[in-house]
């Protein structure tokens, strides 16, 4: 069970992002840490083994896009442990995300965490993402760690539009994959992200589409 330690720095983290969590929204989180701590030890999920790190590292970290996050249909792609989709689905009852990972055992791990957390907004998708068909659009497709961003440009193209918005979480600001953007895509806004806890830089750049030729 994840300590009053944990509790307090998730809610003290969350308040400094300007995140309102409810009693509800918190007791999830931290039942999603719990998980996370349980199944790594065999599935390998994060190198983060100490649990004090992963309230800052993972549940904050994923946090602290929310100002960002609308509503709509949300895709995270390479998923691996859930952030920041599981994280989101949390925050965002009314609205849909799809966790989508290559990785046979890391969405194992996502089904069995949507059941234990209730996530009825929560689809896991076990598929690589340039064979992945959805129905229609993302209005949102994010990245944590998944890729270089030029490449997590071309590898999404066909799952978003020019109405979609692609988020890529890093962590340095990533000036030579900038420059290899595809010409269809164009830098929207780009955010320092703070995140308690955690050391170094935090960048969010966020992506749209062009009518210009990949």
């Amino acid at each position: 069970m994840a300590s009053a330690i944990q509790a307090n720095e998730l809610r003290q983290g969350a308040e400094t992002l300007g995140v309102a969590l409810t009693a509800a929204v918190e007791e999830r989180l931290l039942g999603y840490l719990d998980l996370l701590v349980k199944w790594n030890k065999a599935y390998n999920l994060t190198a983060v083994r100490d649990p004090n790190e992963m309230v800052s590292r993972h549940l904050l970290d994923s946090l602290s896009i929310v100002p960002h996050v609308g509503a709509g249909h949300w895709l995270d792609v390479g998923s691996g442990g859930g952030m920041p989709g599981i994280p989101l689905a949390i925050l965002f009852p009314e609205s849909r995300f799809t966790l989508l990972d290559s990785n046979g055992k890391k969405t194992r791990f996502l089904t069995q965490a949507r059941i234990e957390l209730g996530l009825a907004n929560l689809d896991v998708v076990h598929a690589r993402v340039e064979a992945y068909q959805p129905a229609a659009p993302f209005t949102g497709i994010v990245s944590r760690a998944f890729s270089a961003i030029d490449d997590f440009a071309t590898w999404t193209r066909h799952l978003g539009d020019n109405q979609t918005q692609w988020l890529a979480m890093k962590g340095l600001h990533p000036d030579d994959e900038l420059a290899k953007l595809p010409a269809d895509f164009q830098v929207a806004a780009a955010h320092v992200l703070a995140v308690p806890g955690c050391q170094g830089q935090r960048h969010l750049l966020i992506l749209r589409r062009t009518n210009g030729e990949g």
